[in-house]
């Protein structure tokens, strides 16, 4: 359902918090990739995307890297999809048509309408910080 791009994102930022919440510290690029499996490169560049929306903070130099307030601990997944992925994923076709809506569907838009409704839904209730506490409680994970 999301980007490639945007799975990334959303890990990176749980990761961070996670980061950010445990130790008070800044976390680079190297070991953000690394613990969400993530090529370095591709990781700096939804980072510096995730930083002009300013869902994270970041600081350059030697003692740099990114971090996360508690304040945006509480930003929802939803707006990490939006800065990502845009809208499309909760207007578009499940099949890519131009043409699909309530009077003219395409074949699977009566089974997929209510499964769309229901990911905005998760994604506009659920926020970082939630997440984050399920991962250092240990009953979740970001990586195989």
């Amino acid at each position: 359902m999301f980007s490639k791009t945007c799975e990334y994102a959303i890990r990176a930022i749980i990761y961070i918090y996670n980061k950010s919440n445990l130790c008070d510290c800044k976390v680079g690029i190297k070991e953000i990739a690394t613990e969400i499996q993530s090529p370095e490169h591709f990781t700096a560049k939804i980072l510096q995307v995730l930083s002009r929306q300013e869902i994270v903070s970041s600081v350059k130099g030697p003692n740099g890297g990114f971090y996360m307030s508690s304040a945006q601990g509480q930003i929802k997944l939803l707006d990490i999809v939006r800065a990502i992925d845009g809208p499309r994923v909760f207007m578009g076709c499940a099949l890519g048509l131009s043409q699909c809506d309530e009077s003219r569907p395409c074949p699977i838009h009566t089974e997929y309408k209510p499964i769309r409704d229901k990911m905005l839904t998760m994604l506009t209730n659920t926020n970082v910080e939630s997440l984050a506490t399920k991962l250092e409680e240990g009953s979740v994970f970001l990586v195989k």
